[in-house]
């Protein structure tokens, strides 16, 4: 005598299955892109955080993001989690050439943020 599960005791508990997943899913890929936005933050922060730095320590903004790395102010270029770059960011220069080339920077990733601002405006 044949012991198992018949078609339709494991259509139901495929329908439970995938019922519970269409709960679950959803929550899941918003956590992701809360957590994404929250790394994006911290990098700006600790990024605008040396440039200060350097600036205070120099006299001027660094010409390039790249200084930052080559004087140890940052370990590495930032990493933009959103657009999943190194290089996307949106330079933005000082209001005049002597003071530097990086003032500040802004993600280059499209679209906006959980809260509906846009990322370019970070």
């Amino acid at each position: 005598m044949w012991r198992g599960f018949t078609l339709i005791e494991l259509i139901v508990v495929m329908a439970i299955v995938a019922l519970l997943l269409t709960l679950a899913a959803p929550r899941y890929f918003h956590s992701i892109e809360r957590s994404k936005e929250a790394v994006l933050r911290a990098n700006l922060a600790t990024t605008r955080d040396a440039l200060d730095k350097f600036r205070g320590d120099t006299g001027k903004y660094p010409d390039r993001l790249e200084v930052l790395v080559e004087k140890r102010y940052l370990k590495s270029l930032p990493y933009d989690p959103v657009s999943e770059s190194r290089d996307g960011w949106i330079i933005v220069p000082p209001d005049s050439a002597e003071k530097g080339g990086v003032f500040d920077l802004h993600s280059g990733a499209e679209g906006n943020g959980l809260d509906g601002t846009p990322y370019k405006d970070w």
